[in-house]
């Protein structure tokens, strides 16, 4: 028998309170940055922290302002200033000061003023959900919702940078203990992965390039059961490995050398030992937490192994398989995420063991897929068969869909449950050290 449907508005209602608990977190998270380092870049590439403040805002005032009825726009300036941002490594690095931002509580003003007229108009709008012509009302709040909660992680990012002593201090890092293991591989039989969601099926929402689900037929292969840690990275720094040209690509190697890389962006090394730069102190490196690297450093450890990246397939494959033929929604099966199976959902600032949580292996027995930092894979981001992108946001994928930037997978600790789904992708450049993201490698 099946179950009275939830009214749309019922619908947009959770949503709103879900809007509500991710401005939260992003309030909190700007708290946790001193007054005085609001207009610090912390990130060469990236804008200053003060952008950020105000982009959150505007970006849901002119996703939703259309949707709802409230008044016109107070401050279209703001609006446009803080619109959009800047792909990293886009080939040039901001030049802006301080003083060409506005004072901040103009933009806390401002953020005030359009939550308010927000949350009045949208309150009015779950009696009739519209939308913005473009899409319904709730679809355009999941936009909202999860690109606030992206965006949360990315200044996590950001923040990491920030000098200690411009930070409110938080609860220290304190390395977690795990059971012994040794790194080995598993066999992955030759079988089928699905990628991507189907416009007719049950899951509420999908970004335009999770579209559309289509089989892949994957033949056999082995992986590594954990992610690469520290430490056999560290075998990978004493073997010279960022020396050697030969282990990078023409556009890894020219990056490793114009920045004089030679380690992690995570680690420094200092008193002759080798540290791990926490979100809010530092600590001896643990040498069994994933080792966190641009996709240049990860393939370049991969050749020296004699191994290399796993395409998005054979990590969907290994993932999300089974032995017997068919596929769960997650890799310990079809049971939502929870804190036993995995570092995630705001668990903690830092990584863990990557073996902490047996919990959520997949069927094939490979650990630590979701969650304690996203892997990256050897395939090149772009759209499926059937892509469309959103009418009201049209570049949000396609904008990078230029044969730089390269899928991951997985999530870290930082990342929200709903976006745990299977079909979920990220991406990045891969010259970009700065994000919470590791890797596995794979052999056939």
């Amino acid at each position: 028998m099946r179950g009275t449907p939830i009214p749309t508005s019922d619908i947009s209602r959770d949503l709103l309170a879900r809007l509500d608990g991710a401005r939260a977190r992003t309030d909190q998270l700007f708290d946790t940055v001193k007054q005085a380092y609001l207009y610090e870049r912390p990130i060469p590439e990236r804008h200053r922290i003060i952008f950020y403040i105000g982009h959150l805002e505007a970006f849901d005032w002119n996703l939703l302002h259309e949707a709802v009825p409230t008044r016109a726009p107070w401050d279209p300036d703001f609006d446009r200033l803080f619109a959009f941002g800047i792909d990293p490594v886009d080939g040039g690095l901001p030049s802006d000061k301080p003083e060409d931002w506005p004072a901040v509580d103009a933009v806390r003003r401002y953020n005030a003023e359009v939550r308010e007229s927000l949350d009045s108009g949208l309150e009015l709008a779950t009696r009739a959900p519209n939308g913005n012509g473009n899409a319904p009302l709730d679809h355009l709040l999941h936009v909202a919702i999860e690109h606030r909660l992206m965006h949360e992680e990315t200044l996590c990012y950001m923040l990491h940078r920030l000098p200690l002593e411009q930070k409110h201090g938080k609860e220290q890092t304190r390395p977690s203990v795990a059971r012994a293991f040794r790194p080995e591989m598993i066999e992955i039989p030759a079988g089928r992965a699905t990628l991507g969601l189907s416009r007719g099926g049950t899951t509420r929402f999908g970004w335009d390039n999770e579209y559309e689900e289509h089989e892949v037929q994957v033949p056999a292969f082995r992986i590594d059961r954990y992610m690469v840690t520290n430490g056999e990275f560290l075998a990978f720094i004493e073997a010279s490995g960022y020396q050697q040209p030969a282990l990078w690509t023409a556009d890894g190697w020219r990056w490793r050398s114009d920045r004089n890389v030679s380690h992690p962006a995570f680690w420094k090394h200092e008193g002759g030992r080798w540290l791990w730069r926490g979100m809010f102190d530092d600590i001896p490196l643990p040498l069994d937490w994933p080792v966190y690297v641009s996709h240049a450093e990860a393939s370049a450890y991969a050749k020296w192994a004699g191994k290399s990246l796993p395409t998005e397939e054979q990590w969907h494959r290994a993932a999300y398989g089974t032995p017997e033929g068919g596929e769960r929604q997650f890799p310990w099966g079809d049971e939502p995420p929870s804190p036993s199976r995995g570092n995630f959902d705001f668990e903690r600032w830092d990584p863990v063991p990557v073996n902490a949580y047996p919990e959520g292996r997949s069927a094939f027995g490979v650990e630590g897929l979701l969650g304690n930092g996203w892997e990256w894979t050897a395939s090149v981001f772009g759209p499926f068969a059937g892509f469309k992108p959103f009418p009201f946001y049209p570049g949000y994928s396609a904008n990078f869909f230029d044969g730089k930037h390269f899928t991951m997978k997985g999530g870290s600790s930082r990342t929200a449950a709903c976006m745990l789904r299977r079909s979920f992708r990220n991406w990045f450049q891969a010259n970009y050290p700065y994000i919470y993201s590791g890797f596995r490698c794979v052999s056939v």
